[in-house]
């Protein structure tokens, strides 16, 4: 109880002199295969003083910390929460062809940002000036003020990232909204991964999640990869097979393409559509 008392309590001193939190955190990040996602959640002052965190808070907790079913239930309240228009969360992806394109920290990047899409544009934080008495009609009529938010990502500050933010290390144990964020990442992907057993059953998808468990490896060692698996994660692992001849089941020029309706979506599953210069 204690533990959660401190995750709300820490970002009652992060919220103090703005309006809102968003917290972001990764899930994927170390995986195998599958892309890797991220999890972005607002949250006001209003919601954490609300009951809701006082009797739910403590069921809250850094992802990989809470069971599948934990999660799922607590997903099942966000969406909840965001019908209510109490939170808002949203998720992003980057795909495997983007993590070889772009290495694991680039895409995490790109997933990181494409989740906050979905609650602000990086314009939206943007230094603004407001009107003057000279200001013409027009321009005190389209006039957006800057955003009041303060945006804390899971781990240390991002380097070349468009939104301003402050890295917050073992933050999904630390922050609320982060720990919100984590189950976010988690859920949309494992669902995801979970889709793929249906193509490719002998890898065991639906078990592993795509990390390197040793039915997984072992997997990939006897079937060679199929097109969900990450190439560069992989050399060490194919470097290990008894015959590197055989055939991957994978084609030559079958890796997998970004699909925009897998890029990022609210946590009610409304996908959305990602933008083309992302990083």
């Amino acid at each position: 109880m204690l533990k959660r008392r401190q995750l709300r309590g820490f970002d009652l001193k992060r919220i103090a002199d703005v309006e809102c939190l968003i917290g972001v955190d990764e899930a994927g990040r170390g995986a195998l295969a599958g892309p890797v996602a991220a999890g972005a959640v607002r949250v006001t002052r209003e919601f954490l003083d609300s009951n809701w965190v006082a009797a739910n808070a403590r069921r809250i907790n850094d992802s990989k910390q809470l069971s599948a079913a934990d999660r799922d239930a607590l997903w099942m309240d966000f969406e909840a929460l965001m019908a209510e228009k109490r939170i808002h969360a949203h998720f992003g992806m980057a795909e495997v062809v983007e993590i070889e394109q772009f290495n694991i920290l680039g895409a995490t990047k790109l997933a990181m940002r494409r989740a906050l899409e979905g609650i602000y544009p990086p314009s939206a934080f943007a230094q603004k000036r407001e009107p003057d008495l000279l200001a013409t009609a027009e321009e005190l009529e389209n006039f957006q003020p800057q955003v009041s938010a303060r945006i804390l990502v899971d781990g240390l500050k991002l380097k070349h990232f468009p939104y301003p933010h402050e890295g917050v290390v073992h933050g999904d144990a630390r922050s609320l909204c982060i720990a919100m964020a984590s189950i976010i990442a988690k859920v949309s992907r494992d669902r995801l991964i979970d889709s793929f057993e249906q193509e490719f059953p002998r890898y065991g998808f639906s078990n592993h999640k795509g990390y390197g468990t040793e039915e997984h490896r072992e997997a990939i060692l006897k079937l060679g990869r199929c097109r969900h698996h990450r190439a560069t994660f992989l050399r060490k692992l194919m470097a290990k097979r008894v015959d590197p001849g055989q055939l991957d089941l994978l084609n030559s020029g079958q890796m997998m393409r970004p699909r925009d309706d897998r890029h990022g979506g609210c946590v009610a599953w409304i996908s959305t559509q990602p933008r083309s210069n992302l990083l």
